[in-house]
Order: C-alpha cells, then sequence, then structure tokens
C-alpha cells in the first residue's frame, strides 16, 4: 500500500462479521449516515468465515458504496483476529470499530473518532461505555463479573470493555503484541503505552436479527492465561530510554 493510498482515507472502520447476512445491510446504511462527508472514510468488513449469504450480500453493496471493503478469513478465527486483520488493511491514520450484529450504533462513531483526534497524540483509545444495555439478565450478570474481576486486577480504570465500539490511532494498535481477546483488553494495554483513554457514553441497542456469534462464555470467564499474561506485560513494562544518535 502506498503513502498516497493511505492519504486519500483519514478513517478506516472495521466491522468483524460471522454469518450476519440480515445485518449487513442496515449497518452499512447507518454507518454512512454517521459520517457524511466530515471525514474520508472507507469500511472494512472482515468476513470471518461465514457461511451464511453474509459474503454475497457484501459483494452486493460493495457495488453500491466505492468506500466498502471486504476481507475474507478462510475458516472463523475469532474476533481479535478479525479485527487485527482489519486493522492490518487500514488506509487510515484513526481506525473504529464497531460489532456487526447492530448493537452498537453508529451514531456515536463521530465521537469517538473525533475524542482520538483531539487528544494531540496523548489518546491512545476512546472506548465506548455502553449505558442502557439491552442484553438479557444473565449477559448482564456475566459482563459484571468479567468487568469487575479484570478490573480488580489490571486496575485500568474501564468499567466496560466489552463494547465493540472503540477508536485508535492505527499505529498505536499495531504496535501491541498481539494474543486471541486482545480486544477486551485494549484499555490495559494502551495505559502500559503511556497514552490516556477517553471515554464516550454510548446507548446499546437489541441485535438487528439473528443470534450471537462471538464469546457467549468468554464474558463470564474472560480467560484466566490471558488475564494473567497482559499483568504480566504490565509489571515488566520499563520506561523506553530516551535514544539520541551522535553525529
Amino acid at each position: 500500500m502506498t503513502p498516497a493510498d493511505r492519504a486519500a482515507v483519514a478513517v478506516s472502520i472495521v466491522v468483524p462479521v460471522r454469518n450476519e447476512a440480515d445485518n449487513v445491510a442496515p449497518l452499512i446504511a447507518e454507518i454512512v449516515g454517521a459520517l457524511g462527508s466530515r471525514w474520508a472514510y472507507e469500511i472494512i468488513y472482515v468476513n470471518d468465515g461465514s457461511t451464511d449469504a453474509t459474503a454475497d450480500r457484501l459483494a452486493a453493496l460493495m457495488k453500491q458504496h466505492p468506500q466498502l471493503r471486504q476481507l475474507k478469513h478462510a475458516a472463523s478465527s475469532g474476533q481479535s483476529a478479525a479485527v487485527r486483520s482489519g486493522v492490518r488493511a487500514a488506509r487510515g491514520a484513526i481506525v473504529a470499530t464497531l460489532d456487526g450484529d447492530g448493537q452498537n450504533n453508529p451514531a456515536f462513531l463521530p465521537d469517538l473518532i473525533a475524542a482520538v483526534e483531539k487528544g494531540g497524540g496523548r489518546i491512545g483509545l476512546a472506548a465506548g461505555q455502553r449505558v442502557g444495555r439491552k442484553d438479557t439478565g444473565f449477559k448482564k450478570l456475566q459482563s459484571r463479573i468479567a468487568n469487575g474481576v479484570r478490573n480488580s486486577i489490571l486496575r485500568d480504570g474501564t468499567r466496560d470493555t466489552g463494547c465493540g465500539l472503540k477508536a485508535f490511532p492505527r499505529e498505536v494498535f499495531l504496535s501491541m503484541p498481539y494474543f486471541d481477546g486482545l480486544h477486551r483488553f485494549l484499555p490495559a494495554l494502551v495505559r502500559r503505552e503511556g497514552f490516556d483513554i477517553a471515554y464516550v457514553d454510548v446507548i446499546d441497542r437489541p441485535r438487528h436479527s439473528g443470534v450471537s456469534n462471538y464469546g457467549f462464555l468468554d464474558r463470564l470467564w474472560i480467560g484466566i492465561m490471558d488475564l494473567a499474561g497482559v499483568w504480566w506485560l504490565i509489571r515488566r513494562k520499563k520506561t523506553t530510554p530516551v535514544a539520541t544518535e551522535v553525529l
């Protein structure tokens, strides 16, 4: 990808999906409506091994929306892998993400993107924090326990890491160590790199159609090995020395 390609796009919207054929068209229409002409942007759908009509729906929509791109995983690799594939392919210096089921309202994307822009290089992540969640009581309980355990160990100061609405500088994301489940630990890892986090309250809503395809059990059991690994990374972080070239 040439520097000219990147310069033509300021913001990349990354949407990981698996078997969300009926949700693709309405969500893309909302993203386009939310961003308008404020930024030069692209929408990258990462088709994570869908076995329904998701690929065909996206292919048809690409003819209507020139800013739409589709990446395909040959087999489902999980949400973190899908997000990473999208970020690596992104042309924009700022990347924003949202889930593909319609629960994340694209109307909040401009606030998240603007928070990163206004950060003057200090903001490494703008994180959506859900209010008025539309999940079942059991899912809310799972998230409450998972977030409580995570925050008590990592002390990342974030009450809701499970919200898919996020924005960040592309290079900050790619500088972090990758592992499955990375998207749930972004606040702790961003703070580890010395950046601040901006929080934006977002209103949750029911998914357009279908059922959840990612991480049902992960909401309760966030992965003890991942949690221990992130804790270790934070503990082992050393101050980056200032290096100057001697001429």
